[in-house]
């Protein structure tokens, strides 16, 4: 195992390591050394989903929150995070798409032992890419992803971007009863093996069927995370037309979406710029049509009655600086190749899925059902997993990933960006770096990137029911 012993804390070392500071999740104090200070505290917590009226929802939160509070911190200055665990199993946080050392990523026992209830882990990393991430529980995914632990994670650029307002919308659903408390059958066969559990309603930043107030010719840097456990998303903002220059905190070239539709796999994040073009007073539905039959309006950008803030767009450049990714090397570049398998499938029968198939998954209520190569790793990551492949430290890795699937999966890679190449044969356009990468059924993705990042590292689809049922690798670097 890779985990350093000396960032793990007990509660009294929590309390002393944080004493004094007069610091949380939302505002930072910058010590002597350069460093920002933060604390949170993982525990149960409550949540009205659809105003003041609605039912009392019972959730797991970080710092009483639903979402956990946006954690904005600086590009290139470090950051030392104390996690105290205040819940009545083992959690630990992962830091989605942040290029850190592979001791601070998250994963209990393959990278650091997991945070026992009462205890505390200090996460120390310095981010080297500015971008919109997130931060949530790699321990017991899907339930504690699924009872409300979640949270944004913005890296500032260093200089500002020329916009008049920067937006965070982390979107979650939730699988509720009747009486408005999350539903059980966590890890059902059904779930497991199909698309995973889809929850009856959406929120925005904690809150569901809320407008989003707006004004006339402003311009909106809006940041999207999707951070639900299964539901895919394809936003459309009636009336605007939203321009793409960020995905998964890599800046792109700015582009339009194909079709005009903004598609959020779990995980995935977009950056998108927003002119205001719509008339004082008037409102517009962002609509999620995803899934055929079954399109909602997620919410309404709602015009303020004030005269325009400008008369024509903003006279500014959409292009955001560039991070610091190596460029890869693709005439030398090792080749590697993945196969994602399993599933249900026609006549309700499971594919055949080879290595751990049938091993029954710790507190769930079925067994594998996917594969990668013909292995299933389930559940949350442990020590002593086996390396699907191992790279040379500063090899060009040219990985190929083929999903002989019936069911789309957004597969993310720990530790690293990869740079998009092709789909189906195709070149992917717009300079993409991606750490989530969302393939539909039958989709053949190239992509590269540099093996810089000694450690072990995780690989796995982000339909968090399919990750615990046996979509998930583990490749070493070297």
């Amino acid at each position: 195992m890779n985990y350093d012993f000396k960032y793990h804390l007990s509660r009294r070392g929590f309390l002393a390591a944080t004493a004094g500071l007069a610091v949380s999740a939302s505002s930072s104090s910058a010590v002597a050394s350069g460093v920002d200070e933060r604390g949170i505290k993982i525990a149960p917590g409550q949540a009205r989903f659809t105003g003041q009226d609605s039912p009392i929802t019972a959730v797991w939160a970080y710092d009483g929150t639903i979402p956990g509070p946006t954690l904005r911190l600086r590009q290139g200055q470090p950051v030392r995070i104390a996690v105290e665990n205040g819940l009545d199993e083992d959690t630990t946080v992962h830091w989605h798409g942040i290029r850190l050392p592979n001791a601070m990523d998250g994963v209990p026992g393959l990278t650091q032992p997991p945070i026992t209830p009462g205890e505390s882990f200090v996460y120390e990393f310095t981010p080297p890419d500015a971008g919109t991430f997130w931060y949530h529980p790699h321990a017991d995914s899907l339930v504690q992803i699924g009872r409300g632990l979640a949270g944004p994670l913005i890296v500032e650029e260093a200089d500002p971007v020329a916009v008049d307002r920067d937006l965070v919308w982390l979107l979650q659903d939730w699988r509720l009863t009747k009486d408005g408390q999350i539903a059980g059958g966590f890890g059902g066969a059904m779930d497991a093996s199909m698309s995973g559990r889809v929850g009856n309603i959406v929120t925005i930043n904690g809150a569901a069927l809320a407008d989003v107030g707006v004004r006339a010719g402003e311009r909106i840097r809006l940041r999207l995370a999707n951070a639900a456990l299964a539901r895919m998303m394809a936003l459309r903002f009636e009336g605007h037309k939203p321009v793409v220059v960020a995905i998964d905190g890599q800046p792109c070239e700015p582009h339009e979406p194909e079709g005009g539709r903004l598609v959020l796999a779990p995980a995935m994040r977009i950056d998108i710029v927003l002119d205001m073009p719509g008339d004082p007073g008037s409102r517009h539905a962002v609509i999620d049509d995803f899934y055929d039959g079954l399109a909602y309006t997620l919410t309404n950008l709602a015009y303020d009655k004030a005269p325009p803030l400008r008369s024509h767009p903003l006279d500014a450049p959409l292009a955001l600086p560039r991070n610091p990714l190596p460029a890869p090397d693709l005439a030398n570049a090792v080749r590697q190749a993945i196969v994602l398998q399993g599933g249900m499938m026609g006549g309700g029968k499971l594919a055949g899925v080879g290595g751990m198939m049938g091993m029954g998954m710790p507190g769930m209520t079925g067994g594998a059902a996917w594969a990668i190569n013909g292995m299933s790793m389930t559940g949350d990551g442990h020590a002593g997993m086996a390396p699907q492949f191992t790279l040379e430290r500063g090899a060009t890795c040219r990985l190929s990933i083929r999903n002989e699937t019936a069911w789309w999966h957004p597969m993310h890679v720990h530790g690293f960006s990869l740079s998009l190449l092709s789909r189906n044969g195709a070149p992917v356009p717009h300079r993409q770096w991606q750490d989530t990468v969302l393939l539909a059924p039958k989709d053949v993705i190239e992509c590269a990137f540099v093996a810089d990042n000694p450690g072990d590292w995780m690989l796995h689809c982000h339909v968090a029911d399919h990750q615990m049922a046996g979509l998930m690798t583990v490749f070493r670097v070297k």
